[in-house]
């Protein structure tokens, strides 16, 4: 008889793995500024504090804005690192290219790569231009050089572009995170209309295959890839079921693309995020009932904000996880991943 109180092989592995996250976000922590931090403060990085009271909780206010929506007006705004990411050298020198730079995710990881010691290229839709203006400042704040490049990736003649801009402003490429993605909540697969599933699949899949495929000429060995994939590929909500098969692809495209690729010496990795309040949650990713409860149901008791995946994204980027390709980090809140 199995004990499914055991931990498996698997669990033991993954465990060992996390361990180069441990050692990145206690980096972060030692810092003798965020070690004063006062604890329950929204942005700080105290040294001990009940991870379930650090950041906002739902019920939050019904809110919607247009797609793409600007994090700038969401209520409350998202924590990406403004204020408590503190580098440590560990993307010195480094080049990196974010597709949805502007803001969430993307944002935590431009913040972070660049205090890291990384030259940092954002893409974003153009009317996110008031938050994509934000990062480049904090970039340049961090004495690394930011590079802002607006278009729409759902055609691949820009993707294209944006890779060979990239490439040529900031000197060469060595980090590309496929992270923007397009979400639109619907209660059945009857709403899901051809002209949705067309933005969903293209903004989130053909772009990255797109990317990929313009950015690895460009790639030295010790390159490194992260794609964004989403707990849903694993554990799909029934009103972004479009959404969830894409998050599934990319998972799927990690994998195989690490093996293809290892024998240029270029690893790729996967972040499998739970619940995060981005802007992708209030321009229409959640219903209004999903949006007001949003990261409830997680043991965590809240959603993620972008911070708590900055250091996920530097150590996926870093050198020292040398050995660590094809792996999809999962970051739920206590859900698990797979």
């Amino acid at each position: 008889m199995t004990d499914d109180t055991s931990p498996s092989r698997r669990d033991v592995f993954r465990g060992m793995a996390a361990g180069g996250i441990a050692s990145g976000i206690a980096s972060m922590v030692a810092a003798p500024a965020v070690a004063q931090a006062v604890p329950g403060q929204i942005g700080a990085a105290p040294v001990l504090s009940n991870p379930q009271d650090r950041f906002p909780k739902p019920p939050f206010e019904m809110q919607s804005q247009p797609w793409p929506a600007l994090q700038s007006k969401m209520t409350p705004v998202p924590d990406c690192g403004e204020q408590s990411y503190k580098g440590s050298g560990r993307l010195t020198g480094r080049k990196a290219l974010i597709t949805g730079g502007d803001s969430g995710i993307g944002r935590a990881a431009a913040i972070a790569y660049a205090r890291e010691g990384a030259d940092v290229t954002i893409n974003y839709y153009p009317s996110e231009e008031p938050d994509a203006q934000d990062v480049a400042d904090l970039i340049r704040k961090a004495g690394r050089k930011a590079v802002l490049i607006p278009g729409d990736i759902r055609e691949e003649s820009f993707c294209k572009s944006l890779v060979e801009q990239a490439a040529r402003q900031l000197g060469g490429l060595d980090i590309l995170v496929s992270n923007a993605a397009y979400q639109h909540a619907q209660k059945s697969i009857l709403d899901i209309s051809t002209e949705q599933l067309d933005q969903t699949m293209k903004t989130n899949v053909y772009a990255m295959f797109w990317i990929v495929k313009a950015a690895l000429p460009h790639m030295p060995a010790g390159a490194a890839i992260v794609c964004t994939s989403s707990i849903n590929a694993q554990r799909p909500s029934e009103s972004i079921l479009d959404y969830a098969c894409t998050k599934a692809a990319i998972a799927i495209f990690v994998r195989g693309l690490a093996k293809q690729v290892i024998g240029q010496g270029i690893r790729v990795n996967g972040v499998a995020p739970g619940p995060f309040w981005t802007p992708l949650q209030v321009g229409g990713g959640q219903t209004a009932e999903g949006l007001k409860h949003f990261g409830e149901q997680t043991p965590m008791g809240r959603p993620g904000q972008p911070v708590e995946l900055a250091s996920v994204y530097v150590e996926l980027a870093a050198a020292t996880s040398s050995y660590t390709t094809g792996q999809i980090y999962g970051e739920t809140g206590g859900v698990g991943w797979p």
